[in-house]
């Protein structure tokens, strides 16, 4: 493995740990207040880090190759999540 790749599974690995960690807080929040916006703030970061795991693991095994496809979807993963981010911002 390449030192650009140990680098790349190195940020991904802390991507995920940091949007689980905020997306268990929110789970939490919501359990604590019972507001909806916890909800979207969970969703949204569930999909951040499954656009990151999903991207990083399927870059591994198909070897880096279709970069633009796993960008691709990768961005449009993440654009939900940040989508249901923007919406928490907006619920009760």
């Amino acid at each position: 493995m390449e030192p650009v790749e140990i680098l790349y599974a190195v940020f991904s690995v802390t991507l995920i740990t940091s949007g689980l960690v905020m997306a268990g807080m929110a789970v939490q929040a919501y359990a604590e207040t019972q507001r909806t916006s916890m909800i979207y703030l969970s969703i949204g970061f569930t999909l951040i880090v499954a656009a990151a795991s999903a991207t990083t693991i399927s870059a591994f095994v198909s070897g880096f190759q279709h970069p633009r496809t796993l960008l691709t979807v990768n961005y449009f993963v993440t654009t939900l999540g940040f989508v249901a981010v923007i919406l928490s911002l907006y619920a009760e």
